[in-house]
């Protein structure tokens, strides 16, 4: 199986819907649609631990392609700069804490049936006892609604089950992370 050809349906500000044709097993052509962002395909996940207390921030915010709010782990766009400073700004911006990148993961697709972005996870501790830590202040984009939530594990599920039982969506990541298969 390859692919033959791609053409572009639509492309907008952010998004380009494609049309991929590509051979099949059996030499067929067969046609296939995704979604590539227009402006980068990296996304980085912010798995944040505070420290001393081993709480994890977790931020709830409304996304409009669900018409809902989720709860998931801080998290955006690659732009410039190295994987860690992206994730350290990502951090700042919605949650308004600093921190200390532990580790970066490796590349992932999040749903590689629909879109090309490749996500890395990166791990970061937040000294809460900082000064800056202490009252942390969002730097949000005017179209961003963003309540930063700080839990220790064990409350976490308690709290995802609550929050979906009030009708706010949980976000794929943070159940995994911590439930694992157990969740099922």
């Amino acid at each position: 199986m390859r692919k033959l050809s791609q053409k572009t349906l639509y492309s907008g500000n952010w998004i380009k819907l494609n049309e991929i044709t590509y051979e099949g097993k059996s030499h067929e052509q067969l046609k296939w649609e995704s979604i590539e962002r227009t402006n980068t395909t990296n996304t980085v996940v912010i798995i944040g631990k505070m420290v001393p207390s081993n709480r994890y921030i977790l931020i709830k915010q409304y996304r409009p392609a669900i018409d809902n709010y989720i709860i998931g782990f801080p998290a955006g766009l690659v732009e410039k700069g190295s994987l860690p400073e992206n994730a350290l700004r990502e951090l700042k911006e919605e949650t308004g804490y600093t921190g200390r990148v532990k580790s970066v993961g490796i590349s992932l697709y999040s749903n590689a049936a629909l879109l090309t972005d490749r996500i890395r996870v990166v791990k970061v501790e937040i000294d809460e006892n900082l000064e800056e830590n202490k009252n942390p202040k969002q730097n949000l984009e005017a179209a961003e609604d963003i309540e930063v939530i700080a839990l220790k594990k064990e409350e976490l599920k308690h709290f995802f089950l609550k929050e979906q039982a009030n009708g706010t969506a949980i976000a794929m990541g943070p159940w995994y992370v911590f439930f694992g298969m157990e969740g099922i």
